[in-house]
């Protein structure tokens, strides 16, 4: 089935020259002029769509403005938003990081760079409708469980875990984003090895799940798995994942900087730290990284303060 794709710019020769670019995507494209009417699309636009290519600067209701309402409102703050521009000073970048646009184009740009993060945005979208579904269907028999460790080995595993230990969770659907982010990371990263600048080569030629795939045939990887412990303390759920790898530098991946936004990966620890957790703290070189939710209450489970 096409991805549905919102394209949103004041300009109609620009909405051409998208559309032309990603002919061949598979995805079908709706278009809005402004601020407004994109809004309008969004809210009752006879479906949901997976991505917003949305313009910086309009009249009427700007692009920031649109960033701003879709990332306020529960029913679309998961869909990711691509905030093209020809606006692209360190301030406005950041601003547009702050509010939730986690992808990034500067006009003028190539199709190579359009359709390369096109791609890493559809494919968030995918990940976080199979995440939702997951939640759902593990809800039931996870509520038993107080404590337990788990390992993983693939990215499908990681998958399925994020999901499963998200619904113990209050707001399931960001604490699942966050989950996924870092458990897969630990299988990527700290595990197989595959760096940033790697992984962003890999996402642009569309062979970064093919790589994992091989790379965890490898000899030296077949029995090397990561673990993620969970474990409830009153009214919250600590999460601590473990790697067996060397470490890296994550200072450097708590914030998405302005340097690392406009390529189509990079942003998952940033948005774990900020949107999806009350807190996260790495440990050591970086191979143990310890995060926190509020647990989902149940109706044994009374309210602070109630009686």
């Amino acid at each position: 089935m096409p991805a549905r794709l919102l394209l949103v710019d004041d300009e109609a020769v620009n909405l051409e020259i998208i559309a032309e670019y990603l002919d061949g995507e598979d995805c079908d494209l709706a278009t809005a002029c402004d601020g407004a009417q994109a809004l309008s699309l969004l809210r009752d636009g006879g479906g949901p769509f997976d991505a917003v290519v949305l313009d910086r600067m309009m009249p009427g209701t700007d692009g920031i403005e649109v960033l701003r309402r879709i990332k306020a409102d529960p029913a679309l703050r998961s869909l990711p938003v691509i905030l093209q521009t020809a606006a692209a000073s360190r301030e406005q970048v950041a601003e547009g990081l702050k509010l939730g646009a986690y992808y990034y184009l500067t006009k003028p740009y190539h199709r190579d760079a359009l359709v390369a993060v096109v791609r890493a945005a559809l494919a968030d979208a995918a990940q976080h409708k199979d995440l939702a579904r997951r939640i759902d269907e593990s809800r039931a028999v996870m509520a038993l469980m107080e404590c337990g460790t788990f390992h993983f080995r693939t990215l499908e595993d990681a998958r399925a875990l994020a999901a499963a230990l998200a619904s113990l969770c209050e707001e399931p659907d960001l604490a699942g984003m966050g989950l996924i982010e870092l458990l897969i990371n630990a299988v990527e990263h700290g595990n197989l090895g595959i760096g940033y600048h790697e992984k962003a080569e890999l996402l642009s030629a569309g062979r970064w799940e093919e790589e994992v795939g091989a790379r965890l045939q490898r000899p030296e990887n077949q029995d090397k798995s990561a673990e993620v412990e969970c474990r409830r303390e009153g009214a919250r759920l600590l999460f601590t994942i473990r790697d067996r790898g060397a470490g890296f530098a994550w200072e450097r991946f708590l914030s998405l900087d302005e340097s690392r936004a406009f390529h189509p990966n990079g942003r998952g620890i940033a948005l774990a730290r900020n949107i999806a957790f009350r807190t996260l703290e790495y440990q050591g070189c970086g191979n143990q990284v310890i995060v926190s939710a509020p647990a989902r209450r149940t109706p044994a489970t009374p309210a602070a303060g109630g009686l």
